[in-house]
């Protein structure tokens, strides 16, 4: 059971792993002070909501697509990024759905992913020691500048305030609507790839289609007949649940930014164990919500079983990640949900795979068998991102498409061994363009064939190398064309349902 003792600020008396050692502690006392009164940026009804969805990606009734930037800065905090980073990131799940069947829960790595941990606290730049980059809301990525700088937590606040008011404007105003956008205005002119043009043609040629004879016969579809939405919904055909999220890394921040806050009304006889009661004479429940982000995540660095950041999260009422690595033991595990989520609530966490093509096969079955022993209920991720990057030959970090396919493979064929389900990917890419129009070059393979020679044509990230627009839709298809597969029966014996005919072709390439 959860300790009485748990308060926003006990965090502070527990060893904190990748720590930010600021010069100047009263001036970083004044910025926390700022940012604790100032409104907050997600609502409890929304992170409620998010809670009522992830119960259903537990249950294998949706799936979690989690994706977008390793570490965001300031300077992308622009319209043309926001969108392209959105339209992705819906068109990602368009394709999902369309092969799956089912409900896809969009959370973004966005609104507030501008932290970074990093293994060492200096590194070298042109023969000269410096600070490590700790990302836009600690330091400069300018060598000279990297002193950590309270006032940067203040800029986060204001550049994930306008980011995610960007968002919500865009998704209020038709952005993701399929009937305002119908799917033969759709263009992929700037794809190279004809394969991958054409499958994505077939797709909205069905969904033009399907669009077409709903509106024939008066169909005004919504997530309610399915029993996805809590609390009154609204159609699919126009606004789309979206969620924000980043790492809890800063922890001072997130305290700042963590209040309790009336539960609402409909949940008020369940909740359990992070409730307080109000001082007010109603008796009201409340809850400690972290409003920085309807999502956190507890990174592989920092989950130490008596860390600072394990205590922090046990206490806030939101969904909650936990990265998974290889050096996770099966029983740490289990003793990590035990704190977490004491009471075994549904939705509460979700585990966040992170293994490397070449070391899934050793961890995932364990990892699963323990999980399923403890009862714990929790949604299984992929992210085939972090345990595949290299250094180039050219000297640029990178990843391979082939290498981030295979983690992927393994991972559904691991689940489906042990009677488990692959319930999401977390994935890290961008729809971002040059003003020419081409997509980043940072991640090696995919039907684009990019090879290392091109990755410094376009290679913009200052963290980790992101899929482009091309290799993410690449990906899409392949996943969806599995779950299709075995949607409709059509996987051959023995045969692996994740090689479609384009998925054997991008494999071959990568």
């Amino acid at each position: 059971m959860m300790s009485e003792t748990w308060t926003p600020s006990s965090w502070r008396d527990k060893p904190i792993a990748q720590g930010v050692n600021y010069p100047d502690e009263d001036h970083l006392q004044r910025v926390l002070s700022q940012v604790a009164k100032l409104p907050p940026l997600v609502s409890p009804g929304e992170i409620e909501r998010l809670r009522f969805q992830l119960a259903a990606v537990q249950r294998n009734e949706a799936f979690l697509l989690h994706a977008g930037d390793c570490a965001e800065s300031f300077d992308a905090c622009t319209h043309e990024n926001i969108s392209a980073k959105l339209g992705l990131i819906l068109t990602f799940s368009l394709i999902l759905i369309w092969g799956a069947r089912v409900p896809v829960v969009r959370i973004g790595r966005i609104a507030g992913q501008y932290a970074k941990p990093r293994s060492s606290g200096t590194e070298i730049i042109d023969e000269k020691e410096v600070l490590s980059f700790r990302g836009d809301n600690v330091n400069s990525l300018d060598p000279d500048a990297r002193i950590p700088d309270p006032e940067r937590l203040l800029s986060a606040y204001f550049h994930s305030t306008a980011t995610l008011n960007c968002v919500r404007s865009l998704l209020t105003s038709g952005f993701a609507s399929l009937q305002r956008h119908h799917p033969r205005d759709w263009s992929l002119a700037h794809v190279r790839s004809p394969t991958l043009r054409k499958e994505f043609e077939r797709i909205t040629e069905g969904l033009a289609d399907a669009l077409d004879f709903s509106n024939t016969i008066g169909v005004t579809s919504g997530r309610e007949a399915l029993g996805f939405e809590q609390g009154g919904g609204r159609g699919v055909l126009g606004e789309v649940d979206f969620y924000t999220s980043h790492e809890g890394l800063m922890l001072g921040y997130e305290e700042a930014l963590t209040r309790a806050l009336p539960v609402p009304s409909s949940l008020r006889s369940s909740v359990k164990g992070t409730t307080i009661k109000s001082n007010s004479s109603d008796g009201v429940p409340h809850a400690y919500y972290n409003t920085s982000a309807h999502f956190v995540w507890i990174g592989d660095r920092t989950r130490q079983l008596d860390g600072a950041h394990v205590e922090y999260f046990r206490g806030i009422r939101n969904p909650i990640g936990i990265k998974v690595g290889p050096s996770m033991r099966g029983e740490e595990l289990v003793r990590l949900l035990d704190i977490v989520n004491p009471e075994k609530e549904c939705g509460r966490v979700t585990l966040i795979t992170r293994y490397g093509a070449s070391k899934v096969s050793v961890h995932l079955a364990g990892h699963i068998a323990a999980v399923q022993e403890s009862g714990h209920p929790v949604a299984w991720v992929c992210d085939a991102m972090h345990g595949n990057t290299h250094v180039s030959s050219t000297g640029l970090k990178t990843r391979h498409f082939g290498a981030i396919v295979d983690e992927l493979t393994a991972c559904l064929r691991i689940h489906a061994e042990c009677g488990s389900a692959l319930n999401g990917v977390s994935l890290e890419f961008t729809g971002e363009f040059n003003e020419a129009g081409y997509s980043v070059t940072e991640c090696l393979g995919g039907s684009m064939e990019l090879s290392e020679e091109e990755l410094e044509l376009r290679y913009q990230s200052f963290c980790d190398p992101r899929l482009n627009f091309e290799q993410s839709l690449d990906l899409a298809f392949i996943i969806t064309n599995h779950f299709k597969k075995i949607r409709t029966g059509a996987a051959l014996s023995g045969a692996d349902p994740l090689l479609s005919e384009l998925g054997g072709r991008l494999l071959k390439r990568a």
